[in-house]
């Protein structure tokens, strides 16, 4: 009988152990990083005023004036159709969209609170329609969500580095605001399939500005708890938070903002590049919600480089546009990603599926790899050679160039001298090149 108790136990203690092992288990990410491309929509109230997401604090407005915008977001252009099309027309793999920006406003049916889109002259769910789009074409679909908030007074904005001229006066309650926003991550990750992934912003409100390495900060977010709820409503959920930190624990991937892993020259990337999968948010203009006078667009060359290169890092690029108050994406943004499009077209496989190559990106270009190929792309098409180290290299050809490619060896440092005859593509030069296992 002893015998019996005990192996019964034994077998207790072993599904107990699978149950915490399957409950620890991180999501799989292959999807995020064989992706690559994806895009970025900063859409809400703001978008009516033509001056970026951020007017509400930089002008500033007072909560009472700024809920008047209520009555005059109406978005009766919205096409979901239409978005998710511009999106897989220019390559790209998932959509990341604004829930909820830092004004609070909420884009789609929560019951949390009535300053959302159900209460506008539009008084339809965008995410719905969204999210039901995205699952008929096979684009993944992840949820940016702000966790600080310039309107709700239980937010801790006394110790905020924003929204101090909202015309708040009650004292916080973090508590009940934490227990707002995991009732509303529960309506997004419940109500609208299987949601790809969470993107929180705002922690840096309750940080050092400039600061990229302390964790200290003035509000205890209580991470792990939110976390784990955000596990227990979708085990595969990827979470990612753009806090311009190292990564807390509990989180899928980093993410650096205006620039690639490894460069900081906007002030908000300098912090240390982790091994967890990478991601670069980026806009084409200057501006992540709608700017009326914004008419600063990257060129379709620039915009591929930044791809390249973000890839060339083994980051993904998070590709933004911010639509019109009438829902539909400025035509200046949707020509470039048409044109993107046709080169990923021709070239993705360089790009999709791939890790960074043999080195970071370079003055010259970017290398990315799959398998025992490497694709050297040459960004600068005034060099007419560029010296890669490659101990293993077995044989490389031009793929997108009738020119003449000549490669040697050197045997004692392993680097190789690629020589390019004649002329280079306007916008990418690739090499192939094959490596010997």
């Amino acid at each position: 009988m002893k015998k019996i108790v005990l192996s019964l136990l034994l077998a207790v203690i072993f599904c107990l152990n699978l149950s915490a092992q399957a409950t620890d288990k991180k999501p799989d990410t292959k999807w995020f990083e064989d992706a690559r491309f994806g895009m970025f929509i900063h859409f809400g109230p703001y978008s009516v005023l033509g001056a970026g997401e951020w007017i509400m604090n930089t002008r500033p407005v007072k909560a009472h004036d700024y809920m008047r915008l209520q009555d005059l977001f109406n978005p009766q252009a919205f096409d979901a159709k239409e978005w998710v099309k511009i999106a897989k027309d220019a390559g790209m793999k998932y959509i990341n969209l604004t829930s909820r920006h830092h004004d609070g406003f909420s884009n789609w049916d929560t019951k949390q609170s009535d300053w959302n889109i159900m209460s506008t002259p539009y008084g339809k769910d965008l995410i719905k329609q969204l999210a039901e789009e995205c699952q008929k074409e096979g684009i993944k679909l992840v949820f940016y969500y702000s966790i600080i908030d310039w309107m709700r007074p239980d937010y801790q904005w006394e110790t905020g580095r924003t929204g101090q001229n909202s015309g708040r006066t009650p004292p916080s309650n973090y508590d009940a605001y934490f227990n707002f926003m995991k009732n509303q991550l529960t309506e997004l990750l419940t109500n609208y399939g299987d949601v790809a992934g969470i993107w929180f912003d705002g922690h840096w409100d309750q940080t050092e500005d400039q600061n990229r390495t302390d964790h200290a900060t003035h509000l205890n977010w209580r991470y792990p708890e939110l976390y784990a709820h955000i596990r227990s409503l979708n085990p595969n959920c990827l979470i990612a938070n753009n806090h311009h930190l190292p990564p807390f624990p509990g989180e899928d991937y980093q993410i650096f903002e205006r620039d690639i892993p490894g460069e900081n020259t906007a002030g908000h990337s300098g912090q240390e590049i982790s091994k967890l999968p990478l991601e670069t948010c980026q806009t084409i203009n200057g501006s992540w919600g709608f700017n009326i006078t914004d008419d600063n667009f990257k060129s379709v060359k620039e915009l591929l480089h930044l791809l390249i290169r973000t890839a060339g890092t083994g980051a993904n690029l998070l590709l933004n546009v911010g639509p019109m108050p009438n829902g539909k994406i400025q035509p200046e943004c949707v020509e470039r990603l048409q044109e993107m499009g046709k080169w990923i077209k021709q070239y993705g496989f360089t790009i999709y599926e791939t890790k960074q190559g043999f080195s970071e990106p370079q003055s010259w270009g970017a290398t990315t790899a799959k398998g025992n190929i490497c694709y050297v792309h040459v960004l600068d098409n005034t060099v007419d050679s560029v010296t890669i180290n490659i101990p293993n290299i077995k044989s490389a050809k031009l793929l997108n160039n009738d020119s003449k490619l000549i490669w040697k060896k050197d045997r004692k440092t392993g680097d190789v001298l690629f020589t390019i005859e004649g002329d280079l593509d306007e916008i990418d030069t690739i090499i192939e090149v094959v490596i010997s296992k």
